[in-house]
């Protein structure tokens, strides 16, 4: 539900934006319906598939470990809000190698910053990105998964976030805040650049970016964002190779 609270809230204030309500009057048919299927297999059936399927595989092949790990919830929450986050930050890597880049790809040929493009990919590209296994797992060794998914829950709000436009301006107190340990969506903006798309991994923290030599810091926005390719709306939901 915050989750869902957080999609909607980032979506009025994006319409309330003279320019992006004209970006959105401007946008495809096609783009629509990639960010638009893109939201519901991301939000509905890869939670669906963690709790129904995944979950189901883990207690059928591991009956003895379920409830096994008992942490204090500070520890649960920082095991989902950063252990994973540094293990994501890797996986994401990996999406930008020459073996994967074909599943990720699609992500990236948004040319705007906006919330409905959050999860704008190829459809199975979820099942390489390890949060649909990893937050299952845990959850399932966990005896109280109450803080964990709490953890899960921020991460995924702060994905809606980071694609948006909406944040604190350069100088403001919240903006010296954040900006020192939090990814910012000016941040993730120059992930997505056309000019230097090769840093900002991160999801939640620039931590591992720092010590890993791929952050970029900058309070300006860059020129352009996006790649263009050839590939249909077919390719790109089923085989964008």
């Amino acid at each position: 539900m915050a989750i869902f609270i957080a999609f909607v809230t980032l979506l009025i204030l994006t319409l309330s934006r003279t320019k992006q309500w004209e970006n959105l009057k401007k946008k495809s048919g096609e783009d629509w319906l990639l960010d638009g299927v893109g939201l519901c297999f991301q939000g509905i059936l890869i939670p669906a598939l963690q709790l129904l399927l995944i979950y189901q595989v883990y207690q059928h092949f591991f009956p003895e470990s379920r409830g096994i790990l008992n942490l204090h919830p500070l520890l649960a929450f920082c095991l989902s809000f950063i252990g994973v986050d540094y293990l994501y930050y890797w996986n994401h890597r990996l999406l930008h190698s020459r073996w994967l880049w074909g599943l990720h790809l699609v992500h990236h040929t948004m040319t705007e910053r906006q919330v409905l493009g959050t999860s704008r990919n190829t459809l199975w590209t979820s099942f390489f990105i390890i949060y649909l296994w990893i937050h299952a797992l845990f959850i399932y060794w966990l005896s109280d998964a109450t803080a964990y998914t709490i953890g899960v829950s921020l991460t995924a709000i702060l994905d809606l976030w980071r694609h948006s436009e909406i944040e604190p301006l350069p100088g403001t107190m919240l903006h010296r805040l954040l900006s020192p340990w939090l990814i910012l969506p000016m941040d993730h903006a120059w992930h997505h650049a056309r000019e230097s798309g090769g840093v900002n991994y991160g999801a939640n923290l620039k931590l591992w970016d720092r010590l890993h030599g791929t952050n970029y810091d900058s309070n300006t926005a860059p020129n352009a964002l996006g790649i263009y390719t050839n590939l249909t709306l077919a390719q790109k939901l089923i085989w964008p190779f």
